[in-house]
């Protein structure tokens, strides 16, 4: 972000290093800062106050969080990241901190919380009733749904009855996103791989026809290998039961809020971190706002373009403003699947 210190220095040059060695650098700091933690976990204004602070995010993710040479994160999730420990320092009256990225798998997110490893994780770090019984979330600071990636020049996919006709489509090992497809398009040919990199590869290389996933990730993928891929909106074709709760048709696949995590009951932090998003949000005098800014330069003006029409549409189930603080969807009772619907 441009207007923020400790700011990620974007790519130049328009490709992604291999994934070899993105996995062997980010295997490398992981390691490097395994003992730097402490037993206990971290609370996020006592770092800030101390100077310096421990930022977890997706190492991988272009347009969200990518590793830099220089030891830099770029992305929308690691400028987050530096506004909220920046603000809140401003509103401490110190300076602001040191930053120190830290590499989040997702699978190690609520551990490293819990362990101090990390004052807070900003990493398409979803909020749900599960985690949050684990972490205390702030935000949430973007909203996203689930969508479809395909080649810029594949005209024979435009919506989602398109994928079955024998198309391959593609995600990563276990995810439920090409799981819900599937059950809508049985003859979807699913192909798993381990990473959405792997994905994005064998999508260029004609391997595979489309790959599913959250539309801020594709959003990244698409914003990076510019003018190769485009995005499709996905939503249910016909009513369906979806972990015991009922889907109506033209429902999205899925809402997904990403959050702040935190120290578990750290509502101090909690707090803080919202106060940051909601001034990270409100616009200025030329009714922009930072949130905006990072989000274009981060995923790029047609996404942002997309989602902001897409949300303004009469009866629109796809709103794009995130509301810092307010969790009641943790809450919203889930409509019952009605008898002998699969």
């Amino acid at each position: 972000m441009r207007s923020v210190k400790n700011t990620p220095t974007r790519l130049r040059g328009g490709r992604l290093r291999t994934a070899g060695l993105m996995v062997a650098v980010g295997a490398m700091l992981a390691g490097a800062l395994s003992g730097c933690g402490s037993t206990e976990p971290r609370n996020l204004l006592d770092s800030i106050r101390e100077g310096s602070v421990v930022l977890g995010v997706k190492f991988d993710q272009p347009g969200l969080g990518l590793y830099e040479p220089d030891g830099n994160v770029e992305g929308f999730d690691a400028s987050v990241s530096t506004y909220v420990v920046n603000h809140i320092a401003d509103e401490l009256g110190v300076p602001h901190p040191e930053i120190t990225w830290r590499e989040t798998p997702s699978a190690r997110r609520e551990a490293m919380i819990d362990n101090g490893e990390v004052d807070l994780i900003a990493a398409t770090y979803s909020i749900n009733a599960a985690r949050s019984k684990k972490v205390t979330f702030g935000g949430p600071y973007l909203v996203t749904y689930q969508g479809l990636l395909v080649r810029a020049d594949d005209n024979s996919i435009t919506e989602l009855p398109d994928l079955d006709n024998g198309k391959k489509l593609c995600s990563v090992t276990g995810s439920t996103s090409a799981q819900n497809v599937k059950a809508q398009l049985p003859a979807v040919q699913l192909q798993e791989y381990d990473s959405y990199s792997a994905c994005v590869e064998a999508l260029r290389r004609g391997k595979v026809d489309a790959l599913t996933t959250d539309e801020a990730i594709l959003a990244g993928y698409a914003n990076f290998w510019k003018g190769e891929f485009k995005r499709v909106e996905m939503t249910y074709l016909k009513d369906a039961c979806v972990k015991d709760a009922l889907k109506k048709a033209g429902s999205p696949f899925s809402t997904e809020r990403y959050g702040v995590g935190l120290a578990l009951n750290d509502t101090a932090s909690q707090e803080a971190v919202n106060k940051a998003l909601d001034a990270m949000l409100t616009p200025d005098a030329g009714d922009a706002s930072a949130w905006n800014a990072d989000l274009r330069e981060s995923l790029g003006n047609a996404y942002v373009d997309d989602i902001i029409a897409r949300g303004d549409r009469p009866d629109s189930k796809f709103p794009y403003k995130p509301d810092p603080g307010d969790l009641d969807f943790l809450d919203s009772p889930s409509t019952p699947c009605p008898p002998g619907l699969q």
